[in-house]
C-alpha cells in the first residue's frame, strides 16, 4: 500500500508549493497557537459526531503539524515510520474501515484534530465524506472574539440544539433564524428526526453538485448557496431530482448566487436621470445594455403595455397599497391609453401570489409590481419561472438579479420634519411611531432624531413601534409628557383617525395635524414605466441587483404643510426642502453619535447609501431601542424575518 502513501504525498506536496506561491500558510493550522496569550477558554464536552472532512480545519498541538500539508494530506518521505504506519491505516480502512473515532477539539464552527491525524488523513484520500469523531467544545470569549463571528457562532449554537447539523456553515448574521423560518421550524423545540435526516441528506446532495460547478468560480459558499436554493426550491423535491436536473436548477439561480458572494453586489440607481447618464454593469461587459434595448416594442391603445400590481390586501383596508393604488390610477391616464393595469388584491399568501401572477402572465401582463418586502420570497420564485417577464417589488436592500426593487429617501422628508416638529415643541420632547424595524426604517428615526436635533441640540425623541404586540403608544406618549408625534405616513382609508404624519396632540385630546410626508407612487411607477416603454430596459441578465431609490429630487417624495403653520415654519421647511433637493443638506454629512457612544464621520464625511440603508443603531438623542423579534406581531416577524435589518436582537 505504500504505493497509494506516494500518491497522497504528491497531492501533500502540491497543495504545500500551491499554498506557498499564494502566500499562504503551507502546514496545518495549530489551534493553541491561535489561542496563545488569550483567556482560558471553557470547555464542553459534546460526544461523538459524525463530522464533515471539509470542517477539519488543523490540528490542536504543534506535534505533527509539519507531516501534513494544509489539505491533511503526507509531506513525510515515504522511508519514514510515518509512511509506514500511514500504508496500514489506509489498508484497514480499504478492508474494514476505520472504526475508532478521532478525538477533537471544535472551536468557531471549526475542527483541530488531538488524536487521529493519520485517519483524518487516510479518509480524505479515499474520498470519504466525514469521519467519527468524540468532540470537545471550546466556548469563545466574546471580548477577545470579533464581534460578527461571535455573533455568527452563537445563532450556530442555538440552531445546534434544535438541529445538531455541523455541515449547515453560513457565513451571515441572521441565516440560521431563516433557514428555520423556511423549515417552519424554532430555535426552542428540538427539529422532528426525519426532517433532520432530510435536511442533512439534502445539503450533501447539493453540497456535491454546487462544489462541483462552482469551484473556484464564486466566494459563496455551499451552506449560504444552499439557503438561496430553499427560498425557491422546496427540500422535498430534492428526493427525486437527478444530478443533471439539480444542476440546471442551480444554473437558473447562478446570478442570485453571484451577487451574494461579491461586495458590489447592487447597482443603486440614485435619480431618474442615472438612468440616462450611465448603463449599469451586466454580464455582456461593463456599463453595456442595462437601460438600452437594440428595440423597443412600440405600444399603442391597439396594443398597451399591460402591467400587473399585486397586493396583500385590498386598497380601502391599508394605508400603505392605499397610496399604492392612487399611483396605478395616476398611471392609467398619465400614458393617454398606452398602458393598462389590473390588481390583484388578496396576495397575502404565497400561493395566492403565485396564482395572480400565473392569471397576470396568461394575460399578457409584462411588469409585474409587488408592493410588500413580505412578498419577495414568492416574487423571486415567480421570476425565475417566469423569465420573459419583469418583476419589481417596493423594498430597500433584497438584493436579487431578477427582481428590482424600488423605494423612495423618506429619510429626506422625515430630516425635514424633525426639525419642523423641534422648532414647534416647547418642552424638549418629541415622539416617534414607527412600524417594523425594516431597512430603511431606522433611517428615517434617525434622521427625524438628527433633524430635530439640529434646531433643538436638547431635543428628544421618544421610539415606540406599533409591531409590537400589545404596545400602546398613545398612552405612553401620553405618560412621558409627549404632545408633539410623528406617526404613520398615511391616511388610513375609511377611518376618521387624524394621527398621521407630523401632529399634535392638543390638551383636550384632539389632534392638530401639521405636515405630512407624501409619497407619489403616480410619479415613481410613470418614471419606471416610461423607461420600459423607451426601450431602456436590459433584458439580458445582470450580474447586479438593481434598486431604484429615489429621493426628493425625483418629486417622488414630497411635503404637504398646515394652514395653520406659521409663515415662519413653512419659510424654514422650504429652505431646508430647496437644500435637500440640491443636495447641499443632509442628516447624515458630518459628525453623528449613537446611542452606544460610537461617533461616526468626525472628518465630516457623508454617510453610504449601503450604509444608511443597512443602519442597524439609532441616535443618542432617541429614548427607545430596536424591538427583538418575540416581541412582533406575526404579521410584524413575516415582514422583518425578509427584510428586517441585521440586529442580533432581531
Amino acid at each position: 500500500m505504500i504505493e497509494d502513501y506516494k500518491k497522497a504525498r504528491r497531492l501533500g506536496l502540491k497543495e504545500f508549493h500551491r499554498a506557498r506561491s499564494q502566500g499562504r500558510y503551507p502546514y496545518l493550522p495549530v489551534l493553541d497557537e491561535m489561542l496563545s496569550g488569550g483567556s482560558p477558554l471553557s470547555e464542553f464536552p459534546v460526544g461523538l459526531v459524525d463530522i464533515p472532512l471539509t470542517m477539519l480545519a488543523g490540528t490542536k498541538t504543534v506535534g505533527r503539524r509539519e507531516a501534513f500539508a494544509a489539505d491533511f494530506m503526507p509531506l513525510l518521505e515515504e522511508t519514514t515510520e510515518f509512511a509506514l504506519k500511514w500504508s496500514n491505516l489506509y489498508e484497514s480502512q480499504v478492508n474494514e474501515g476505520i472504526r475508532d473515532a478521532i478525538k477533537v477539539y471544535e472551536y468557531m464552527h471549526r475542527f483541530y484534530v488531538m488524536e487521529g491525524n493519520k485517519r483524518v488523513s487516510v479518509s480524505k484520500y479515499v474520498g470519504a465524506h466525514g469521519v467519527m469523531g468524540d468532540v470537545t467544545r471550546l466556548l469563545p470569549n466574546e471580548k477577545e472574539t470579533d464581534e460578527t463571528d461571535y455573533k455568527l457562532y452563537m445563532e450556530f449554537l442555538d440552531f445546534y440544539k434544535v438541529c445538531p447539523l455541523y455541515e449547515i456553515d453560513f457565513s451571515e448574521v441572521g441565516a440560521y433564524k431563516k433557514l428555520a423560518l423556511l423549515m417552519k421550524q424554532d430555535f426552542i423545540h428540538p427539529w422532528p428526526q426525519e426532517m433532520k435526516e432530510r435536511l442533512r441528506g439534502g445539503f450533501q446532495f447539493f453540497q456535491k453538485v454546487y462544489d462541483k460547478k462552482a469551484a473556484d468560480k464564486i466566494a459563496i459558499n455551499a451552506s449560504d448557496a444552499f439557503l438561496i436554493y430553499l427560498n425557491i426550491y422546496h427540500l422535498d423535491e430534492m428526493r427525486s431530482l437527478s444530478t443533471a436536473a439539480l444542476s440546471r436548477r442551480i444554473n437558473k439561480l447562478w446570478n442570485e448566487m453571484l451577487i451574494q458572494s461579491t461586495a458590489d453586489n447592487r447597482a443603486i440607481v440614485h435619480s431618474p436621470e442615472e438612468m440616462q447618464e450611465k448603463n449599469l454593469q451586466s454580464t455582456q461587459g461593463l456599463w453595456g445594455g442595462f437601460f438600452g434595448n437594440a428595440s423597443a416594442s412600440t405600444y399603442t391603445k391597439e396594443n398597451p403595455l399591460r402591467v400587473a400590481f399585486c397586493y396583500e390586501r385590498p386598497a380601502d383596508t391599508s394605508s400603505w397599497i392605499y397610496g399604492h393604488e392612487l399611483g396605478r390610477n395616476y398611471i392609467e391616464n398619465a400614458f393617454d391609453g398606452r398602458v393598462e393595469t389590473i390588481v390583484y388584491d388578496q396576495c397575502d399568501t404565497d400561493e395566492a401570489l403565485r396564482k395572480a401572477v400565473d392569471t397576470a402572465a396568461i394575460d399578457e401582463n409584462e411588469l409585474i409590481f409587488t408592493v410588500s418586502p413580505a412578498q419577495m420570497q414568492e416574487t423571486l420564485r415567480c421570476a425565475i419561472h417566469f423569465p420573459k417577464l419583469h418583476f419589481l417589488n417596493c423594498s430597500v436592500n433584497l438584493s436579487h438579479t431578477k427582481v428590482r426593487t424600488y423605494y423612495g429617501r423618506m429619510y429626506e422628508a422625515k430630516a425635514i420634519l424633525g426639525a419642523l416638529a423641534a422648532s414647534l415643541c416647547e418642552n424638549h420632547k418629541i415622539g416617534y411611531v414607527a412600524d417594523y424595524p425594516i431597512f430603511g426604517s431606522v433611517a428615517e428615526i434617525n434622521a427625524f432624531a438628527i433633524g430635530a436635533a439640529m434646531i433643538d441640540p436638547d431635543i428628544k425623541i421618544y421610539l415606540e413601534w406599533t409591531s409590537i404586540a400589545g404596545s400602546d403608544w398613545r398612552l405612553s406618549m401620553k405618560e412621558n409628557g409627549v404632545s408633539i408625534i410623528s406617526g404613520q405616513d398615511f391616511i388610513k382609508p375609511n377611518t376618521a383617525s387624524r394621527e398621521y404624519g407630523l401632529f399634535k396632540v392638543m390638551e383636550d385630546g384632539s389632534v392638530q395635524n401639521l405636515a405630512a410626508p407624501m409619497w407619489n407612487w403616480g410619479k415613481f411607477y410613470e418614471l419606471i414605466i416610461q423607461s420600459y416603454l423607451d426601450g431602456r430596459w436590459d433584458e439580458t441578465p445582470t450580474s447586479q441587483a438593481v434598486n431604484y431609490w429615489w429621493g426628493m429630487s425625483a418629486g417622488v417624495i414630497e411635503l404637504i404643510l398646515s394652514d395653520k403653520l406659521s409663515y415662519y415654519s413653512k419659510k424654514l421647511v422650504m429652505n431646508l426642502q430647496n437644500a435637500m433637493v440640491q443636495d447641499a443638506l443632509g442628516p447624515f454629512a458630518g459628525e453623528i453619535h449613537t446611542q452606544d457612544g460610537d461617533v461616526l464621520a468626525m472628518d465630516m464625511t457623508k454617510l453610504g447609501s449601503e450604509e444608511i440603508l443597512t443602519m442597524d443603531w439609532l441616535n443618542d438623542n432617541v429614548i427607545g431601542r430596536i424591538p427583538k423579534l418575540e416581541e412582533l406581531t406575526e404579521s410584524a416577524k413575516n415582514v422583518v424575518l425578509v427584510s428586517g435589518i441585521k440586529n442580533d436582537d432581531l
